[in-house]
């Protein structure tokens, strides 16, 4: 089990948040940012960000103390002379030297650094085991290994898995018409970002863009969808694993909007419509 010092988030819509300008610390000046959570103690964060059309990066080679991990949602990316479409993920470690950061005509992102992003001097060694340069998520194909209780109809595209802390990071898609009936736990923090369909859960419907940081040992669920869905998890100490517990309401469609979030985040929660972008 992992202790972070991150609130519990579940969930928000990313649309009720306001995008502000930011330089992602100092990564890429210029942009806009909604900072979907952080961590108050290492300043690992989870943000969502907006590039303007003929956005470019400071010159020169650079390199920065820090893990970091994308997914292009939108628009493309131009780094390192390599083109970063729709749903092109990359996960670099500490040290990695970038360079050319642009993006042309416009993009969005979700961005995850695992801490500050203080700038390095000079490049040391990169855990080459631990480096996704650049991956396309529509050529990865899709598997199983799930839970024997985990209802059938969905596949993931498994994205990142770390050698060392088991750490992963997936696009799950589920079938539609498919519900559960039973809550999981999970011993590990678990974040998720939903990019299209809706899934209904005990803490009320989540549409394209909804967003949560879930602590380990919290049960949830179950979840259901009509439409089908595609998600992008990730999990922080550990891999995957579940237990399936009975859940203390049944099942049903449409349930009440009953987020959980830290007091400056209650003002602002709100219900998203169908049919919007996942921003």
């Amino acid at each position: 089990m992992i202790a972070m010092a991150r609130p519990w988030i579940e969930f928000i819509q990313s649309q009720a948040l306001a995008w502000t300008p930011h330089d992602l610390w100092g990564v890429a000046p210029g942009v806009e940012a909604k900072i979907l959570s952080r961590d108050d103690e290492t300043d690992a964060a989870s943000v969502l960000v907006r590039f303007p059309a003929g956005w470019k990066g400071p010159s020169g080679p650079r390199s920065f103390a820090m893990d970091e991990e994308f997914l292009v949602l939108d628009g493309a990316l131009e780094i390192n002379g390599e083109h970063f479409g729709h749903l092109n993920y990359a996960h670099w470690p500490q040290g990695i030297v970038t360079s050319g950061r642009a993006s042309p005509h416009g993009a969005v992102a979700l961005w995850f650094c695992s801490a500050r992003p203080a700038p390095l001097a000079s490049a040391g060694a990169v855990d080459e085991r631990r480096l996704v340069r650049r991956l396309d998520a529509y050529d990865v194909p899709y598997a199983g290994n799930f839970h024997p209780e985990f209802p059938p109809g969905a596949g993931r595209k498994m994205l990142y898995k770390d050698p060392d802390t088991q750490e992963q990071s997936w696009l799950l898609a589920t079938m539609a018409i498919r519900w559960a009936q039973r809550s999981e736990v999970h011993p590990v923090v678990e974040e998720m970002y939903l990019l299209a369909g809706e899934s209904h859960g005990d803490r009320g419907v989540m549409r394209p863009g909804a967003y949560f940081w879930r602590p380990p040992g919290i049960p949830h669920g179950p979840y259901g969808t009509l439409t089908g869905n595609l998600y992008f998890f990730r999990t922080k100490g550990g891999g995957l694993t579940t237990t399936y517990v009975d859940a203390p309401k049944t099942f049903k469609w449409n349930p009440d909007y009953q987020p959980m979030v830290p007091e400056e985040l209650a003002g602002i929660v709100r219900e998203t419509p169908s049919g919007t972008q996942c921003w």
